[in-house]
């Protein structure tokens, strides 16, 4: 694995572990600002995810910025126009994977939600701008780490479905929800074959942070999805 690689997988694994330091870090000068301890437990949480996936993606688009169009196992990438349209397909192949997996959880006596999801729109009613990083900034963290460092790394030496399905179960562990790894699975296998299909990291990216979007305003504005 290239060099570069590690700095990012060193870089993603000091973001998730940073807020130790960092919410402390962050609450202490809110209250020197005049901001009451109150105020600050409600916001410390969301600045510090705001401030560290901001500052690891400008580092990560960094060290990748000679190797952003690079395809997977060097291959030819699939042209602009058709790529776009497996970007846009990808969302319904992201949503059916997602839909499928739950009903099987289900199926098996695990409760439908998610807390992570729950968690994260507490934060966002809470300070607005985390939806930058739920829709926009972590799906792209997660793809670049997910699935062009682990899986492209696996996918040079495994066939598609061992590097899949290697790289999807880190994938749904790393979500903290061990009880919906198939779910988190299923989505990783997804994204996984759009960039084999593609050869264009930009495709499941597309998909991805379009899926998360979609989910996130769904939470909040339940009433708009409701039929007439």
């Amino acid at each position: 694995m290239k060099k570069e690689y590690w700095f990012i997988l060193i870089a993603y694994t000091f973001m998730h572990l940073s807020g130790i330091l960092g919410v402390p870090l962050v609450t202490y000068f809110g209250s020197l600002l005049g901001k009451s301890p109150q105020e600050m437990a409600e916001l410390s949480v969301s600045l510090w995810i705001m401030i560290s996936f901001s500052v690891t993606l400008i580092i990560i688009l960094f060290l990748l910025r000679r190797e952003w169009t690079n395809p997977v196992r060097n291959e030819r990438a699939l042209s602009p126009r058709d790529s776009m349209y497996w970007a846009v397909g990808g969302i319904f192949l992201a949503f059916f994977a997602q839909i499928t997996a739950a009903n099987i959880e289900y199926l098996l006596g695990i409760e439908i939600g998610s807390d992570n999801t729950e968690q994260i729109v507490n934060l966002i009613k809470t300070a607005p701008m985390v939806i930058l990083v739920t829709s926009i900034i972590g799906p792209i963290l997660e793809e670049i780490v997910f699935r062009k460092i682990l899986f492209g790394a696996l996918y040079t030496r495994l066939n598609f479905f061992l590097a899949g399905l290697i790289s999807s179960l880190i994938f749904a562990f790393a979500h903290g929800e061990p009880e919906h790894v198939l779910l988190y699975s299923a989505m990783g296998f997804t994204f996984a074959f759009l960039y084999v299909k593609t050869k264009r990291i930009l495709v499941p990216i597309f998909a991805h942070v379009s899926m998360n979007t979609i989910v996130v305003i769904m939470q909040l504005y339940p009433d708009l999805f409701q039929p007439l």
